[in-house]
């Protein structure tokens, strides 16, 4: 007999439905898997066994095989041993095939029958909706966050049978009670800016960033604040909504990472990799093309510390994502794609020792290790860059007082004030949610400046060698200044902000730093020339 019962499998960060077939025919004992499995679903038909014979069902001595369909789709993780379990029983003419055909099935088996939690159960949740399930059985564990999807039944259900009770309708089991289903609040982390010493330009600087979602570095001396000040950028941001919740949700769930009783992520994410990660741990790939930190982070921050200090093509496949919002790969068995919507926060120091144009102490980098250093962080990258600000040593007579700057509250209000005139501005673009993600059109629409800005704009691009990109986030960020303002129009000293917060990729950022730094060797025009000519390319480079 040929039995057939509905589950899903995980592409990217959505789920397809599988159809899991299973055939039982004459021959000698054999149980085979097929259909593209990977190996912990091939080792599921050892567990499958197992948990039906504890669970005393009597199977006849026949040939069994199982397929997944599509078979053009990779099966992985342990979801389909609770669909395998069922299929068999029909198979094997015990269980009626009607009451299976209105459910998806997940979940892992242990020896003994007992249903445990798997991943991506979301993704499969949203399948079911789709495809017009009446609903989903998963393990009791991971009820809570299937029933976020509104519009069918979660039977949440942990052993195989309590399963087939239900299934028969001698036990049946209740659905999960959405109202037992609390909100998780936002949790407090009792990061503030006002902790800050100081750097009020680069709080300023990032309350800019926060309100139209502007990607920044900083770049400073050790121990100016650079890593506290990034830490504390999701105290400003604004609450995800609930959509922004699902999308972010769903990630985590496919990668196992919610913990124990969470279901749902109400708060932005916050990545800090290490700067020794891999371009597939950054951006996702692997064998089986997993999400990255890149991923991880959408909908929130990823920071970026000692950025030059990063491999060089871990840094230049941030490129087209940062400018698409999307990772798109590419493996042989499939092609997937992740979203990736994320501020980009990045740290640095102005030389490897820390101290080059710094009064803190004397620098012995030397200028050839300095320039080098900065060219670590490519033109093509920096570009892609709304912001790139100095942060100062923090004046002694801030230590003084315990708290000396204005409270994150008092930021997150001017920015929701922001975010609430952009999105008025972008009701009739539902793609569009910020000023950073304006297209061209939209660009030559808002951001209309005055004949004197634009002079000076020009000016500006002429003599700092900036680019066309660049140009166009200068209007962006001056869009977003002015929103921050209570501004209608873009007005001349908006775009002015926005040229002055674009210094590390200026032509002339290292000649100006190298007139700046007080020390005894003197720059001559020949040095100075050499300098500008090797690494102060329009491309943005300093």
């Amino acid at each position: 007999m040929l039995a057939k019962v509905k589950s899903g499998a995980l592409m990217g960060v959505d789920a397809v439905t599988v159809d899991v077939e299973v055939d039982m025919t004459l021959g000698l004992p054999f149980f085979a898997v097929v259909g593209l499995p990977e190996g912990a679903v091939k080792e599921s038909k050892v567990r499958v066994m197992s948990a039906l014979k504890h669970c005393e069902f009597v199977l006849p001595h026949k040939r069994i095989t199982v397929n997944l369909a599509p078979a053009d789709i990779r099966k992985e993780g342990a979801a389909f041993e609770l669909p395998i379990a069922l299929g068999v029983l029909v198979a094997a003419d015990q269980l009626k095939p009607e009451p299976l055909a209105k459910y998806l099935f997940g979940g892992e088996l242990s020896l003994d029958g007992q249903l445990r939690p798997i991943r991506g159960v979301l993704p499969l949740a949203l399948a079911a909706r789709a495809g017009g399930f009446k609903g989903v059985v998963v393990p009791p564990e991971n009820a809570p966050e299937a029933a976020l999807v509104e519009g069918i039944e979660v039977i949440p259900v942990g052993h195989l049978r309590a399963a087939v009770k239900h299934l028969t309708g001698e036990e049946p089991l209740k659905p999960f009670d959405r109202l037992s289903l609390a909100t998780p609040a936002s949790s407090d982390s009792g990061l503030d800016l006002k902790d800050v010493r100081g750097q009020d330009e680069i709080k300023d600087a990032l309350e800019l960033a926060a309100a139209g979602s502007h990607n920044m570095i900083m770049s400073g001396p050790p121990g100016s604040g650079k890593t506290m000040l990034a830490r504390r950028l999701p105290s400003i941001l604004p609450p995800m909504t609930m959509d922004e919740a699902l999308e972010v949700t769903k990630i985590y769930s496919v990668l196992g990472l919610l913990r124990d009783g969470q279901s749902l992520i109400k708060d932005r994410p916050f990545r800090a990799p290490h700067h020794t990660i891999s371009d597939a741990g950054l951006v996702g790939g692997g064998p089986l093309a997993r999400p990255g930190e890149l991923s991880l982070a959408h909908r929130g921050v990823l920071f970026l510390d000692e950025l030059p200090e990063f491999k060089k093509q871990v840094l230049e496949v941030l490129r087209q994502p940062l400018e698409e919002g999307v990772v798109r790969l590419a493996r042989a068995a499939q092609k997937v794609t992740y979203q990736c919507g994320v501020m980009l926060i990045a740290a640095m120091n102005p030389c490897p020792c820390g101290y080059w144009n710094t009064e803190l102490r004397d620098c012995r980098c030397g200028e050839n290790r300095v320039v080098d250093y900065h060219a670590r962080v490519s033109g093509p990258l920096l570009d892609r860059i709304d912001i790139t600000l100095e942060t100062r040593q923090v004046d002694s007579k801030h230590f003084a007082s315990e708290h000396d700057g204005k409270p994150s509250s008092w930021y997150r209000d001017r920015v929701l004030a922001a975010r609430a005139r952009q999105t008025e501005r972008f009701k009739s673009e539902p793609e569009v949610l910020c000023n950073a993600q304006m297209t061209p059109a939209l660009l030559y629409r808002h951001c209309r400046i005055s004949a004197a800005a634009q002079k000076n704009l020009v000016a500006a691009i002429d003599k700092h060698g900036l680019s066309a990109r660049a140009h166009d986030r200068i209007l962006k960020l001056a869009r977003t200044r002015a929103d921050l303002e209570g501004a209608g129009d873009i007005r001349d000293e908006d775009v002015a902000f926005a040229i002055e917060c674009r210094r590390l990729d200026r032509r002339d950022y290292m000649v100006a730093a190298a007139h700046r730094k007080t020390r005894a060797t003197t720059y001559n025009d020949k040095n100075l020339e050499h300098l500008v000519g090797r690494h102060g390319s329009k491309a943005g480079r300093p």
